[in-house]
């Protein structure tokens, strides 16, 4: 489901390291400069060309309807609310990502589909309301028959299974989110500052920086 891995980056870089080898080789040399000025940039520029493509394709289309996309809001924030550390599942835009996902692998539509439907015909029956017009006490006492498998009541095996299915793909919009990466303290790839390799190593070698370095070379305040 990882969306954001793509091999032109090292199809450039290696491109890339041949020219510099080649211009260092032969001085004389016409070097052939790839064309980038179509490359993907911005927030696409790990994407391929066709992946673009792909996701604005998926992106124009709507699959849900809004009644279902705001029932897919509430259970998503019932399954990740909001608390004193971060937004709940909508903040995350999790009813977004939903949409995106059954689009990109059609075989979850009709189990989504069908499990929202269940869920309305099942509070219709109970409170002769649609789920998401329930009051937040009977959407519990809802959500609490199918939320636990090993739990299941007979009649409620589907129900179950669709909120199995919607609670995995909450989890993976939410947690691949900037609200639920800062919510696990995921830092990511930072900067930091290097005052050169340790004294005690450079001892154990035999080795030491020369003054001229030493005086060059940037010093971070270990303070």
């Amino acid at each position: 489901m990882d969306r954001r891995k793509s091999i032109k980056t090292l199809v450039v870089g290696s491109v890339t390291a041949g020219v510099l080898i080649n211009a260092c080789d032969t001085p004389d040399k016409q070097i052939a400069v790839p064309d980038t000025s179509n490359a993907p940039s911005g927030a696409n520029a790990d994407r391929m060309v066709e992946e673009i493509a792909h996701n604005k394709k998926l992106n124009d289309e709507k699959f849900f309807t809004p009644h279902e996309i705001a029932t897919i809001g509430v259970l998503a924030d019932i399954i990740i609310p909001a608390d004193e550390v971060s937004g709940s599942a909508t903040d995350a835009k999790v009813p977004d990502f939903i949409e995106f996902m059954v689009k990109d692998r059609p075989e979850n539509k009709i189990p989504m589909r069908g499990g929202l439907r269940w869920l309305d015909v099942e509070c219709l029956n109970q409170y002769e309301k649609a789920f998401k017009d329930c009051s937040t006490q009977q959407q519990l006492e809802v959500v609490d028959k199918i939320a636990y498998p090993k739990k299941v009541q007979p009649g409620y095996e589907q129900g179950t299974s669709f909120f199995t299915l919607m609670r995995n793909l909450t989890l993976s919009g939410f947690y691949s989110s900037e609200i639920g990466t800062k919510d696990v303290g995921y830092m990511g790839n930072k900067p930091n500052q290097w005052n050169g390799v340790p004294e005690d190593v450079l001892k154990q070698y035999n080795l030491a920086y020369s003054e001229k370095e030493l005086r060059e070379c940037v010093s971070f305040d270990k303070a």
